[in-house]
């Protein structure tokens, strides 16, 4: 398969699983972790990259990328975890006999 089966050249988004999904969302998410973990970006960069990160993640996980592949980073790992356990609904609570 070739990405433009997935997503024609024409069109700049697909909506999976309910979610819209833009071209570069992988992209741009593989480039906020870049800021994240680079020693010499500043506080500015590296708090507006973890909220464009965050707002990644729905799209991501849409797509199926986090069962798939692993990050490396065991704090990334975490954080991102931690923000697709608060996508998924809570189980409903059991019936009292």
């Amino acid at each position: 398969m070739k990405a433009q089966d997935v997503l024609p050249d024409d069109q700049n988004f697909a909506v999976l699983n309910g979610q819209p999904v833009r071209k570069g969302s992988v992209g741009a998410f593989l480039a906020n972790v870049r800021v994240l973990e680079d020693t010499q970006a500043g506080e500015a960069q590296r708090q507006a990259a973890h909220e464009d990160l965050v707002a990644l993640i729905p799209a991501l996980e849409a797509l199926g990328l986090f069962e798939v592949f692993e990050l490396r980073s065991t704090a990334l790992r975490a954080e991102v975890a931690r923000h697709r356990a608060a996508l998924s609904p809570a189980p409903a609570a059991a019936p009292h006999a």
